[in-house]
């Protein structure tokens, strides 16, 4: 319940900036009397879809450590916390990156991501499940493949990519309702309930065209973390990692989290294949044994 509130007053409180901001800039409404203005639809398009991706991704981390409920270690006390931070920060000394802030989210699941804006200002969690369920050597690897997210500024790309898809989607499917009310339906005043209806339908068929495209993309990157964990944490830990996960299942995470996991995607055979966040984890092992 927590969760479903979270997403729903950040998704309001985004359109709502987004609003103002149209609003302070001026921006004109698209659909005036002498018909569809291009120029303000683009830019419309492009504030709610480019803005509403990269404030989700400017409020990721305060997001994500209230959704999981993870637990910032700022003073580390235990020898599981000191080898945690200690971790972290050799391998982001390694990685080129600044020390990000390190997190422990109470789970009996297996998993951990990473997520925030800049690569010198990331937040790495893991689960209380994974440090129990993995040896030092495989939970180095997954720390190193989230380390590597971060490195490959993996976040910030995935939200620009997201953000143009966006764009294109709101704007497509605003000029085809716009098309099919005056040509087919030739509505000659303003626009009638065809431009609604059509509206809405090309922005779910655009949108799951474009979710295939955002997620092959995600399916990409997880080689590169994985490549990236195995010159980190070693090979053949970062293998050992990703067979412990076939074996314990790795849990699932909030939406907006689920693609900065160390796995995930679901069914990997004929059309959910395009959809899913992560590769199958036996074509991720597969592809590390083919490096060496």
């Amino acid at each position: 319940m927590k969760r479903i509130f979270l997403f729903l007053a950040t998704n309001l409180a985004i359109v709502l900036v987004l609003s103002v901001t149209m609003r302070i800039l001026g921006v004109e409404p698209y659909l005036t009397a002498n018909g569809l203005n291009l120029t303000s639809l683009l830019i419309f398009a492009a504030v709610m879809g480019m803005g509403g991706s990269f404030i989700s991704l400017a409020i990721s981390k305060w997001m994500a450590k209230r959704s999981v409920g993870a637990v910032v270690i700022e003073n580390p006390r235990t020898p599981a916390e000191i080898w945690l931070v200690d971790t972290v920060r050799r391998q982001a000394q390694q990685a080129g990156i600044g020390m990000p802030e390190v997190a422990v989210f109470d789970s009996p699941e297996v998993n951990a991501f990473a997520t925030g804006m800049n690569k010198n200002n990331a937040l790495v969690a893991v689960s209380t499940g994974l440090l129990q369920s993995m040896s030092k050597e495989e939970a180095e690897a997954v720390l190193g493949h989230e380390i590597s997210h971060v490195a490959n500024g993996d976040m910030v790309t995935l939200a620009l990519i997201q953000g143009v898809v966006n764009t294109f989607v709101m704007f497509l499917s605003r000029v085809i309702g716009y098309l099919v009310d005056k040509v087919v339906f030739k509505t000659e005043r303003g626009t009638g309930p065809a431009f609604f209806v059509t509206m809405i339908i090309a922005e779910m068929v655009l949108g799951v065209l474009a979710s295939i495209i955002v997620m092959w993309f995600s399916r990409q990157r997880e080689f590169r973390a994985d490549s990236g964990g195995a010159s980190l944490a070693g090979r053949q830990n970062m293998i050992a990692a990703l067979q412990r996960l076939q074996q314990v299942h790795a849990g699932p995470l909030p939406e907006k989290l689920a693609a900065f996991g160390i796995a995930g995607g679901g069914g990997v055979e004929g059309i959910k294949r395009l959809f899913m966040t992560h590769p199958p984890l036996e074509e991720r092992i597969a592809a590390l044994k083919a490096a060496q």
